[in-house]
């Protein structure tokens, strides 16, 4: 499932209007148009849930697999890829594909059910992701992870997965704490509820086994991407 979603979102891009490659949106003014409509369409506009009827209510769901920038699929799908496997491994196919849906789903409704008044259109996977996250902090607490810091002068270091994953928590709570002047840009309020989901369910799954520490080989290849998965 982890590929699965990584290509269905690598191909909505491609063939949507923030690639460029679809020539059918146009240029110029004609390409902004279709790109606007295209996120009104797919993605959560957070002042329309409420009283919304059943195809509104799916936008929490297919917003999950539209992305606003190139950048912004790269690093979610670096994210998934780095962490997706070994949870899925753990978990089971099915049950891995119903918990990462379910946790982007109630990501994106908390963050809407949080700015109601709001007509900014969310996109992206960045809710599920940081469930599959928040699960690999329970599953996987001391696998090794490498990870590039912009302050340590993106030096490759690796650490426990618990301190990376702590870390990460810690920046995304800092950061919503900040956007709630100015409003937020990045939705960093479904990156914590998605990550809190995910710890939680894993931890209500799996708490009468004992955490996987290592991962096997896998777990050696461990490899983390950009510092936050930004929605």
């Amino acid at each position: 499932m982890t590929y699965s979603a990584i290509g269905l979102c690598c191909l909505l891009f491609v063939i949507g209007p923030v690639s460029g490659f679809n020539p059918s949106y146009g240029t110029g003014d004609t390409l902004l148009t279709g790109t606007v409509s295209y996120f009104e369409r797919w993605g959560v506009i957070p002042s329309e849930l409420t009283g919304a009827g059943p195809r509104t209510l799916l936008t929490p769901l297919t917003a999950l697999f539209v992305h606003g920038s190139w950048l912004h699929l790269l690093g979610n799908m670096l994210f998934l890829y780095v962490f997706g496997a070994m949870a899925e491994e753990r978990m089971g196919h099915v049950q891995f594909a119903l918990f990462y849906v379910g946790c982007g789903y109630l990501a994106l409704l908390a963050y809407a059910a949080a700015n109601a008044e709001s007509a900014q259109t969310l996109v992206g996977a960045s809710g599920a992701i940081s469930g599959v996250l928040g699960a690999f902090l329970r599953l996987f607490p001391r696998a090794r992870v490498t990870s590039l810091y912009p302050f340590l002068f993106f030096l490759p270091l690796r650490f426990p997965a618990w301190m990376v994953l702590v870390f990460w928590f810690a920046l995304q709570w800092l950061a919503e704490a900040q956007s709630t002047a100015s409003g937020p840009g990045v939705a960093y309020l479904a990156h914590l509820v998605g990550f809190g989901l995910g710890f939680l369910f894993a931890w209500a799954r799996f708490r009468t086994g004992t955490a996987a520490f290592s991962g096997g080989r896998r777990g050696q290849r461990l490899r983390r991407g950009p510092r936050t998965p930004s929605k």
